[in-house]
């Protein structure tokens, strides 16, 4: 952009990404508050704003709009910009001098001091006057005010002629029409993407429909799956997240338990897409036709359930594209496809794309095509396997393009690889990430991991969806771990996100693994598993519970805002979190003892709740149901195994002259 004239200096604009290089995210309904600091040399008033509009989709496009910046202190401006919809907006700022207000300012001082103001009553009248040339066609009353002031300072000064000078409402009208030549804007159009709600305040449970006929040995149907829908729902899920429903290969098929010869009627692993009967845009027959997956995604929406799709884009060696593009992918010098490696492991039933090639751009196209197509059928929410080993710029266009066309498209990245990595998936336009919760075990490293993910600038452009576990991932503290282990994890899960997510066998309590390894034994991502729903030890009950709990308190449904606080036991953990509004506030203990009771003092945050220390409030312990009036702020907590977390709705206590009343 050519430099606007003007001295004013515009600096550390926040937020701001990577130099503006990529888009800051935010939910429909929220405000974005832009910061920044405003200055220039001498003594002039300034005046700023922030210009914003919506530019995708391009049905909702938008003229430029203005909200104005307010001065904090130490030449820091602030305001907010209103985000009403879902979609990309732009933002940047724009500073100027307020010419009449400075020279008002200068003229106070000079009548003060005793000084003649002769010429500076001529200098303020062309002001007005040129205030009043601005206003004409667009206010008629302030073009009236104006001229006549700018007149009047042309006459022999009095006292009244420089009372009115000096009047508030006159600096107003002439404030209303800057001469903007003397602007400064800044140097970038920033971005901002908008999501829907559910990008972050969800709750994902992930099953495989091959399973649904809960035998271990009868391939299921998306028909099938349908039975799970109620099931789901009881347990307070909003999305299911399905596996690979494409064809499956047959080449280098793996068999139970990853080995690398299948028997007769193995399965293989869904991962490994593509087959004689088609490749991405197929579903693999015996779970149906594309009609009966219509219908799945119809009924879950009937049970208040999104679909979640997996989005792998990897190939077995029989899929279509192998033979019938064989340029997108990478040969070895003897011209034979390289399979997918990750030394030690190799994956003999999965080869890769070559995605920097000379047929990159025929290749892009077509993986676009392939979400498009989904999203053409229902699917708005996509779970993202290993873009980790993808190039960035790819999932940077991808996701752009796509989210362009339907900004309600949702994108989950699968990568439990290093920090940056895992950060950069974010800025380039994840919607959501898996994260290291799955490990975090102890008070420190949970407080600090989660205090980083959730605040500025991280929580800017990256959403922590909390799991602890996944059909890849049966963590060593799971491992053979009584219900205690189970309800602790999904209780931080559940309450230090706003995202989070469990794979179906969490709330049975399974945790069987290979020995020596992170790996469930017998995976149902190598064949079909029996699932009893009832059976003995299930924490089903407490798993609705808790997602009844965030579904009712909207303090639980916001990402930002998590808050720490002190408990005298290292093995508790407390925090708590607030509605925008104020009107809900949740604190929440949880022990990190699967095996024994703990008892802990709380140091409740009285400055934070907005109670004094003699003020007495009402608590309600929302897994227990039962209700407490606190006073002061030591609190004394006892949790257990089979109630490891406890979590208090507070509503502040007053007596008045008859009664006495609750409020927030």
């Amino acid at each position: 952009m050519t430099e606007r004239l003007g001295s004013v200096f515009i600096e550390n604009v926040q937020p701001e990404l990577d130099a503006g290089r990529y888009a800051i995210k935010r939910v429909a309904g929220e405000t974005l508050t832009v910061r920044a600091d405003i200055f220039k040399e001498g003594h002039d008033v300034l005046v700023a704003v922030a210009r914003w509009r919506q530019v995708t989709p391009a049905a909702q496009k938008t003229d430029w709009a203005e909200v104005p910046l307010t001065f904090k202190n130490n030449d820091a401006w602030e305001g907010s910009i209103p985000l009403a919809n879902n979609g990309r907006y732009e933002y940047t700022i724009e500073a100027w001098p307020d010419l009449f207000r400075t020279w008002a300012h200068e003229l106070k001082r000079k009548v003060d001091a005793g000084r003649d103001v002769k010429s500076e009553l001529l200098e303020g009248a062309a002001l007005l006057e040129g205030a009043a040339a601005r206003a004409k066609g667009k206010s008629a009353e302030d073009h009236r005010v104006l001229a006549e002031a700018g007149a009047r300072l042309r006459t022999p000064p009095s006292p009244d002629h420089l009372l009115a000078a000096l009047s508030s409402e006159l600096a107003d009208a002439a404030s209303r029409h800057p001469d903007r030549t003397l602007a400064r804007r800044y140097d970038k159009v920033l971005e901002v993407f908008v999501d829907r709600e559910k990008a972050r305040n969800a709750a994902w449970y992930e099953f495989f429909p091959r399973s649904a006929k809960r035998d271990g040995k009868t391939h299921g149907t998306f028909k099938d799956a349908q039975a799970w829908l109620p099931y789901v729902q009881k347990l307070g899920f909003d999305t299911v997240y399905l596996p690979p429903i494409h064809p499956i290969g047959r080449t280098a098929r793996k068999g139970k338990n990853n080995s690398l010869r299948a028997e007769p009627g193995d399965v293989g692993s869904p991962w490994a897409i593509g087959a004689a009967e088609g490749g991405h845009k197929a579903v693999h027959p015996e779970l149906g036709t594309l009609a009966d997956f219509r219908a799945f995604v119809d009924a879950a929406k009937a049970h208040g359930i999104e679909v979640a799709l997996d989005l792998a884009f990897q190939c077995s060696p029989d899929h279509p594209y192998v033979k019938e593009h064989p340029e997108w992918f990478q040969h070895r010098p003897d011209g034979t496809i390289k399979t997918a490696e990750n030394p030690p492991k190799r994956y003999e039933d999965i080869v890769n794309f070559d995605w920097m090639g000379p047929a990159r751009d025929a290749l892009w196209k077509e993986l676009k095509s392939v979400v498009l197509y989904w999203v053409d059928n229902g699917v708005r929410t996509f779970r993202v396997d290993n873009p980790h080993t993808k190039p960035m710029q790819f999932w940077h266009w991808l996701i752009r393009e796509v989210q362009d066309l339907h900004p309600d498209v949702l994108f989950l990245s699968e990568a439990f690889t290093r920090p940056k990595v895992m950060k950069a998936l974010g800025k380039v336009g994840f919607t959501q990430s898996y994260t290291y919760f799955t490990w975090r075990l102890f008070k420190d490293e949970i407080r600090s991991y989660l205090e980083e993910i959730t605040s500025p600038p991280v929580s800017d452009y990256f959403r922590g969806n909390l799991w602890p576990n996944t059909p890849d991932i049966l963590p060593e503290n799971l491992q053979n771990a009584g219900p205690g282990a189970f309800r602790l994890r999904v209780a931080l899960a559940a309450t230090l996100s706003s995202v989070w997510g469990m794979y179906s066998g969490y709330e049975l309590c399974e945790g069987r693994p290979v020995p020596g390894k992170e790996e469930y034994l017998d995976s149902e991502k190598y064949q079909l598993v029996a699932w009893d729903w009832d059976r003995p030890g299930n924490i089903s009950e407490w798993i609705a519970k808790l997602n009844a709990v965030r579904k009712a308190h909207p303090a639980l449904q916001q990402y930002q805002g998590l808050r720490f606080f002190e408990s005298d036991n290292e093995r508790v953990l407390f925090y708590g979190k607030r509605s925008p509004d104020g009107l809900s506030t949740v604190l929440v203990a949880v022990s990190l003892d699967p095996y024994a009771p703990q008892e802990a003092l709380l140091r409740v945050p009285m400055e934070w709740l907005g109670v004094t220390a003699e003020e007495t409030y009402q608590v309600h312990e929302l897994m227990a149901d039962q209700r407490s009036l606190w006073q002061g702020p030591d609190v004394q907590v006892r949790l257990t195994p089979e109630q490891p977390a406890a979590i208090f709705a507070v509503y502040r206590y007053r007596r008045t002259e008859h009664a006495f009343d609750y409020f927030e």
